[in-house]
Order: C-alpha cells, then sequence, then structure tokens
C-alpha cells in the first residue's frame, strides 16, 4: 500500500540535490505488497457464506426464465439492447421511463446510508464487488502458493521452474475467472443461452468479443492485482462515508481500554493486547485496527476472528475487537481512565455500554425517504397504461380557412403500445359541439368510427384534420381533447391540445 513517506523534506540546493549531495527524498514511497493470512472464525464464516449467494446470484439469474408471450425474450432479467427494454420479471421499462432506474438508483443509494448509518462499512465489507471477487482470487492464490508466509517466501526466491509453474498457474485460474465474469455480465444484456451459443462457436459481434475482453480484463486487474488500491485510492465512498456514521453506528473498533497498555501476557499491568500483530497480518488492505478509525479499512472484521482466536489460546475472552458503537468506547474509556493502576479494566468498560439505538432521527429520516420514493415508483407503475398518446399540432399554417368559412388545424398523432397483445382502438374527440375530425389513412368501422390498430410493442402515427364549420362560433384558441378508446368503450389514453383560429 503506497503512503506518503514519514521523514521530513530536506532542502534541496540549485543542482536538486541536498547539502550532503544526495538526493532528495520521495515524496510517496512505492506500493508495499499486502500478504492477508487466512483466518477461520464466525466472521469468515459469514463472509463464506455471502460470497457464494453473491456469485450464485450473479452467475444464475440470466438464466432465470420469465414467459412473457410468442416473440418476446423470455428472460427475466434483461436489458434488451435491440429493444431498447429493460426487463425485471413482469416489468418492463421503456427508455422514456428512465425515472423508474433514477428511482432504483436513489432507493439503492439511501438504503446504502441506511445501512452505513447502522453498521459501518458493511457493505464494503461483505458484499462490494470488489471485496467479493478480490476474496476469491485470495482464495485460489492461497490454493496455489501457499498462506501468508509461505507466498512471502515464493516472492522472495529467484525465478525458477517451480516457482514459474505456480504463478503461471495463479494468472491462469484468475484469468478464467474474470472470463467467467466478463461473459456473465453480457448475459444480462442478450438472452444467455444464445450469447454463449454464439460466443463459443465463433458467431457473437464483435461487440460482444469487445466487452467481455474489456470487463475479462477490469476483473483481473483490479480483484488480482490493484486490490486494495481500489478500495484505497478509487473508491469514492471511505471519502464521505464517515458523514453517515454518529456515536450509535456500529464499527469495527479496538477496545483500548481493555488492551492498552500492550505487553506481554506475564507482564503484570498490561491490558489484553499482546502486540501479536495477528489483526494485521489478515487485514485484506494492510492496516492496523489499533489506529483508530481509518480511510483504508473496509468494516470486513477479519481482524476480529484473529484477535478472537489469540484471545481464545490465551486463556482470555474474546472481543477486543469487535463491532462496537463509538459512543461505547468513548463511555468505556471514560469508565476505565480513574481505575488505578493494575485494576482490571474488562469490567468496568463492558458495564459503561449501552445497546445501539437503531432508530433514531438519521435512520427515521433515511427510511421516510425510501418510503416516499418506493411508493411513488409504485404508484406509477400501477397507473402507468399499455397504450399512450402523444398530439403535435401543426406550427405552420397555424390554421388553415375553408372556402366555405370553416377553420381547419391539422394534428399528427403518435399511439405507443406497450401491451403483451395487439390492439385495435378507435379516435374520440372531445370538442365544443359542431367540430368534427377526419383521420388520413384509416379504415372506418361500421359506426363510421376509424380504426387505430396497433402491432404489439409497437408505435403508430397517423394525421388528423380537425374543422370547425363556419357556422360555428370558434374563438382564437379552444381546448381540445383527443381520446382513444378500446371495444368495450374504456379509454386507453387521452392527450389535450387547443383549436386555433383567427382573432375577433
Amino acid at each position: 500500500m503506497s503512503r506518503i513517506d514519514p521523514r521530513p523534506p530536506v532542502a534541496a540546493g540549485a543542482d536538486g540535490h541536498d547539502g550532503a549531495g544526495q538526493s532528495p527524498a520521495p515524496l510517496y514511497a512505492t506500493r508495499q505488497k499486502v500478504y492477508p493470512r487466512a483466518v477461520h472464525g464466525p466472521v469468515r464464516r459469514a463472509k463464506w457464506a455471502v460470497l457464494v449467494a453473491c456469485l450464485a446470484l450473479y452467475y444464475l439469474v440470466p438464466w432465470l426464465r420469465w414467459n412473457r408471450g410468442p416473440g418476446m425474450p423470455d428472460q427475466a432479467v434483461l436489458a434488451d439492447i435491440r429493444q431498447a427494454r429493460l426487463f425485471l420479471g413482469p416489468i418492463e421499462i421503456l427508455p422514456q421511463e428512465v425515472y423508474f432506474i433514477t428511482g432504483l438508483l436513489i432507493l439503492g443509494a439511501v438504503g446504502l446510508f441506511a445501512v452505513t448509518s447502522l453498521y459501518g462499512r458493511v457493505w464494503c465489507g461483505f458484499t462490494c464487488p470488489q471485496t467479493v471477487w478480490t476474496d476469491l482470487f485470495m482464495w485460489v492464490e492461497r490454493r496455489i502458493e501457499g498462506d501468508r508466509n509461505a507466498r512471502m517466501k515464493l516472492d522472495a526466491q529467484p525465478l525458477s521452474a517451480g516457482k514459474a509453474l505456480r504463478k503461471v498457474a495463479k494468472h491462469a485460474a484468475w484469468l478464467l475467472i474474470a472470463l467467467l465474469t466478463g461473459g456473465a455480465w453480457i448475459m444480462y444484456f442478450i438472452d444467455a443461452p444464445t450469447v454463449v451459443r454464439e460466443f463459443f462457436s465463433g458467431r457473437a459481434s464483435a461487440e460482444t468479443y469487445l466487452f467481455v475482453g474489456l470487463f475479462t480484463f477490469t476483473t483481473y486487474l483490479l480483484a488480482g492485482w490493484a486490490r486494495e488500491q481500489v478500495c484505497t485510492y478509487m473508491c469514492p465512498w471511505p471519502r464521505f462515508q464517515a458523514a453517515m456514521l454518529d456515536e450509535n453506528s456500529l464499527v469495527v473498533s479496538y477496545r483500548a481500554w481493555r488492551g492498552e497498555p500492550q505487553g506481554k501476557p506475564s507482564q503484570p499491568g498490561v491490558g489484553d493486547c499482546v502486540n501479536c500483530h495477528a489483526c494485521v497480518h489478515v487485514c485484506p488492505t494492510g492496516i492496523d485496527i489499533r489506529d483508530g478509525q481509518q480511510l483504508e479499512c473496509i468494516g470486513c472484521a477479519l481482524c476480529a476472528d484473529a484477535c478472537d482466536d489469540v484471545m481464545h489460546r490465551l486463556g482470555r475472552p474474546g472481543g477486543l475487537i469487535a463491532f462496537e458503537t463509538l459512543g461505547n468506547l468513548a463511555a468505556a474509556t471514560a469508565a476505565t481512565a480513574a481505575l488505578p493502576p493494575g485494576a482490571a479494566r474488562r469490567d468496568p468498560g463492558m458495564a459503561a455500554r449501552r445497546p445501539m439505538r437503531a432508530i433514531r432521527p438519521r435512520t427515521l429520516l433515511y427510511g421516510a425517504v425510501m418510503l416516499v420514493v418506493a411508493a411513488a415508483m409504485g404508484t406509477a407503475l400501477l397507473l402507468r397504461a399499455d397504450q399512450d398518446l402523444a398530439v403535435l399540432r401543426d406550427r405552420a399554417p397555424v390554421y388553415v380557412r375553408l372556402s366555405d368559412g370553416g377553420i381547419r388545424n391539422g394534428y399528427t398523432l403518435k399511439l405507443g403500445n406497450r401491451g403483451t397483445g395487439e390492439a385495435v382502438l378507435h379516435l374520440e374527440l372531445d370538442a365544443p359541439p359542431g367540430f368534427f375530425f377526419v383521420v388520413q389513412d384509416a379504415e372506418p368501422d361500421t359506426e363510421g368510427r376509424p380504426l387505430l390498430p396497433l402491432q404489439r410493442d409497437g408505435i403508430g402515427q397517423w394525421r388528423v384534420l380537425v374543422t370547425a364549420p363556419a357556422w360555428v362560433r370558434a374563438h382564437d384558441s379552444t381546448d381540445i381533447r383527443f381520446r382513444v378508446v378500446d371495444e368495450a368503450g374504456r379509454t386507453a389514453a387521452s392527450a389535450a391540445s387547443v383549436f386555433l383560429g383567427p382573432r375577433p
């Protein structure tokens, strides 16, 4: 991990060197590779369970089917680029309904804020894609090259046939996982069985191979090489997630009131921390949790498992590193500060703890925002019609005076059908008495009403001429409304417009 060089700057002379003739110290040190050690415990088991669930969800969702009828894609979750549709089970979202996507993003962001205010960076430590795939890549690395000490020794050795074989095997496994990752991502945009057949038969489009290669490369780079650099320098979340925390937020913490002063277990008057660095050796970002809250900490809590294992071997209770609220840390520190030297710190510190308050103004605000956004999206989804009507009035000429003294306006009607079947609708006009209209290129029914046939998932366009006869006293601007009705007489869609005439 790259860190700022702690040494003070050395004044350089005119030649760019310091007074001793040496080059000035660099401002940034090179990256120090992190070698996380394997750890076992309840947190690690929970992370494995979340990892398996996330990977299963990612790889299996494109294969779920949903019957939408003949001619429609039957993939349950599909961002269909060719038809410009987003399918989420029974829900179909059109490009002009991008506000639904915006609502989903708002729900995700506010939900993340709420989870962070309750449990700190639990998203980063357990469910973030970068964390999930990095964990998987590190598991492969341990299976091939060994645990922390073995990997450090292997990297320090000169190149040999055995070392080269292990490195090639590791990177080949990483590339295979990255290829499966990129291939699965493409399945969310093209029907999964179709794209798999086309990909391996060489019949897929150049764009498909390009994006599979792009996602393969980025997964291999970010999860295999960059790792903690992504969380520390590329991800913006650590830089403002502290604004979501308060004294009731559960975060991974070192209980300094119990662990300090550090020392050997046999020393009198020392805390429970024996300075074994087990918490540092298992940290995927290579930090020391005992230094307090840090930007690099992703909240994975693997250090808690490592510390509990040491405490168990020493016959001491676990929890020296655990999820704790910032308020409890401060209260426990204050409760143990007045104790005489050598007194047991554990009991007063634990007695000062208070349960986390999940219901508080911050979380209530987040919950209210999510409820309002979800209600608005649900209402819009329930109230949207299968057909939508748009009316465009001719701009030039504004109106036409007929030879018999009547006034005529021209309109273009665009009628969209997002229903699952074909539709035949009738056009009606709500206007003052005497107004009549003609739909060009439309067949009338037996009652003389113009028929507007619509293909499934299609858009139809018609030219409509509305006339006010000479004997109708039309104003310079008259409100009118076009309505399309189905066979049962129910209004499927409507749109308002104006009829313009000469000024009095």
